[in-house]
């Protein structure tokens, strides 16, 4: 694993956004953790879930209706994934751990790993956020020129058009390839898995029989494998594009910053808390309806400095981080709608098509 530092030696811009959300939540006497708001969306998306599934096998509806429920499913599943594990793989679902364990579960349900996603995503994504060589989410050189710091290839000149489609597969490829590579090589991209507890072992194995089960052996059985086939592709392409799409536009957009880490001990010239507001930006934060399906991930910059606040206390965190980005002179990237965040990702992904392209 390359060996990153960050220069900590001034982190008075942290210490000072802390204990003002610290100030908050004591001034507000609320838990960090998740409210009946957050409570609300899996008594809501749970019951939904279930009624598609069991809708999509036994009711019978045309093939443009069957199009349309699979993808309103996929986006279900999505929502899940957004609202309640993300929130529960970070501990912020609930005070109680057992609760975040079990909430976090429905990764596995998901067709992934949690404990994978937990070392992949908290750790390693949280830690080294768009530095290349460490940051997973970045790995998908030479396929995907992400970055300026990676090596340009000719087909690069043509990823803003076949990114989508990539996008689209993602999530097949992480249930059916990406995990299985994972967990056997003990390895996450550049990063060793040092230990794996005979427990996960257990939930990863169960995990995946249980995917199979329900979303391939049943599935087949009942509506015999054409629709089945159809059905899942159409699952998997929605609920690929829209995951990716969402943490794209986080990162992987103009106004971001990039470092990058080889061979070489890499030091990062900012503190861990300022190279956070650099490499990340927030999107569409006026918008109710975007915040509650995407679980708050259109606020990242907060979510990065407080991962371990749940995602229905960053509207408000916002004001705050923003009024401390500009007290400290430091960038505080957004993009006003959902909109014009994606024509910002293609825009940059389109430069980076481009070989004359260095940031």
């Amino acid at each position: 694993m390359p060996n990153v530092k960050f220069a900590n030696n001034d982190r008075f811009f942290f210490q000072s956004v802390k204990n003002s959300v610290e100030n908050y939540f004591l001034e507000k006497k609320i838990k960090k953790t998740g409210n009946w708001k957050l409570y609300l969306k899996p008594i809501i998306l749970f019951p939904l879930a279930i009624v598609l599934y069991l809708v999509m096998l036994f009711v019978d509806y045309s093939a443009l209706a069957g199009v349309l429920i699979c993808i309103l499913f996929s986006l279900v599943l999505v929502s899940i994934a957004f609202n309640v594990m993300h929130d529960a793989c970070h501990g912020t679902f609930s005070s109680r751990k057992w609760v975040n364990e079990i909430m976090g579960l429905t990764m596995n349900a998901l067709g992934s790993d949690a404990f994978l996603w937990k070392i992949k995503h908290n750790i390693i994504h949280h830690t080294y956020t768009n530095v290349d060589g460490v940051d997973d989410d970045m790995s998908k050189s030479p396929v995907l020129r992400m970055c300026p710091q990676q090596k340009w290839l000719p087909v690069h000149r043509f990823q803003f058009i076949y990114m989508f489609v990539l996008y689209s597969l993602s999530t097949i490829f992480w249930l059916l390839v990406f995990d299985f590579q994972r967990y056997f090589n003990k390895k996450l991209y550049t990063t060793p898995i040092t230990k794996i507890e005979p427990k996960e072992h257990i939930i990863f194995w169960a995990g995946k029989i249980c995917y199979i089960i329900f979303y391939a052996v049943i599935p087949i059985i009942v509506v015999g494998w054409l629709p089945w086939l159809i059905g899942f592709l159409i699952l998997h392409v929605t609920m690929g594009f829209t995951l990716t799409i969402v943490f794209q536009l986080a990162h992987i957009v103009e106004k971001t910053s990039f470092e990058q880490a080889g061979e070489e001990p890499k030091i990062i010239n900012n503190d861990w808390a300022i190279h956070q507001v650099m490499t990340t930006a927030d999107f569409a934060p006026k918008s109710k309806t975007v915040t509650w399906l995407v679980g708050g991930l259109n606020f990242q910059i907060e979510h990065h400095l407080f991962p371990r606040v749940s995602h229905v206390h960053y509207p408000a965190l916002s004001k705050i981080v923003k009024e401390e980005c500009r007290k400290y002179n430091l960038p505080y990237h957004y993009y006003p709608t959902t909109s014009k965040a994606i024509a910002s990702h293609i825009r940059f992904m389109t430069k980076l098509g481009k070989k004359s392209f260095t940031g």
